[in-house]
């Protein structure tokens, strides 16, 4: 049997992690329409990052192909079900964001379970919205805007996405919650 079959267990874990960021992204939206305009952008960016963490948390916790698309796209159409401000567009960021995330473990053909693969599928997540964000919304603005934006963006996603989601997954394995899985079973080594 191949190791990148999905079991029961993984595709409802990955399901149920995509589930809790949609209801998260949810109040991070509106964080973000609300309290969090009180910091212009491109400076609002630093926040970017927690709308990234299914594309990277997935592919730590169940190791599998797929698992960074799938689990941003759950959370993306969770987000859309409770009234995303930016409504089906948000479909569209799921599937690139994890796409993007997915890549970077993808690189190391899912073998790297450490922080360059995490830190990776974040800064690689980070530039697919980032990018998606300068062609919808602000293709008017100048280079110098644009490259702050993206920085920003891609900062925040390889700190809160890719260390961030690698920090989540190791105190969840160390519970114990992720003991039917490889990176719960890697605890003790953590």
């Amino acid at each position: 049997m191949s190791s990148n079959r999905w079991r029961t267990v993984d595709i409802v874990v990955t399901a149920v992690l995509g589930a809790a960021f949609g209801v998260i992204f949810w109040a991070w939206n509106t964080l973000w329409e609300g309290a969090a305009n009180a910091i212009p952008l491109p400076g609002r960016a630093v926040l970017y990052g927690v709308w990234l963490v299914p594309a990277v948390l997935g592919p730590l916790v169940i190791r599998k192909p797929g698992a960074g698309i799938f689990c941003e796209v759950v959370a993306a159409t969770v987000a859309t079900f409770f009234g995303s401000p930016w409504g089906l567009v948000t479909l569209l960021y799921g599937v690139l964001q994890g796409l993007a995330g997915e890549f970077g473990f993808a690189l190391s053909a899912y073998r790297s379970w450490r922080w360059p693969t995490a830190l990776a599928g974040g800064v690689l997540a980070g530039a697919a919205a980032a990018l998606l964000d300068i062609v919808l919304y602000y293709p008017t603005t100048g280079t110098g805007w644009k490259t702050a934006y993206a920085a920003l963006v891609i900062a925040s996603s390889a700190v809160i996405a890719g260390l961030g989601s690698l920090a989540l997954t190791r105190s969840l394995a160390q519970t114990g919650a992720l003991d039917p899985f490889p990176s719960g079973r890697e605890r003790v080594a953590v």
